[in-house]
């Protein structure tokens, strides 16, 4: 990607292509358009103004406010995702948001009954096991 006066702020040229999950906001508004109505294999050009970008406070210092951004754009290929990808993505969230509570309300009862239970002086607790152990 580079800025309209031609200064380059991203590029995956020198690296691995990006993966992208579609759904997941890992990019910004205007890439996500540009990715979603592309093919496989297919290059597009994406002017994505400020407000679908960075908006006024921009990205500093490499992207500066209210910036019109040009991506090049390739989708090289699209995959679907595993079984248990969608697991760890979709289930084991909404898993946590349930046992999250549940264990802070088993700590806040364990903490409740601890604090309800009388307490015994060291002198009384003393006795307790003598005549414990007398009984036997």
């Amino acid at each position: 990607g580079s800025l309209e006066d031609g200064r380059i702020v991203d590029t995956s040229l020198s690296r691995d292509p990006l993966q992208v999950e579609l759904g997941k906001r890992q990019v910004i508004p205007g890439e996500r358009g540009a990715r979603a109505r592309g093919r496989g294999g297919e290059k597009r050009r994406a002017i994505i103004p400020p407000h679908l970008a960075y908006g006024k406070r921009g990205s500093p210092p490499t992207i500066p406010g209210d910036a019109v951004l040009r991506f090049e754009v390739e989708l090289v290929g699209l995959s679907r995702a595993s079984y248990w990808q969608k697991m760890v993505n979709e289930v084991l969230p909404l898993l946590c948001l349930g046992l999250v509570p549940a264990l802070l309300g088993l700590i806040g009862y364990h903490l409740y009954r601890k604090a309800s239970s009388p307490k015994l002086s060291k002198k009384k607790l003393k006795e307790e096991k003598r005549n414990k152990a007398k009984k036997k």
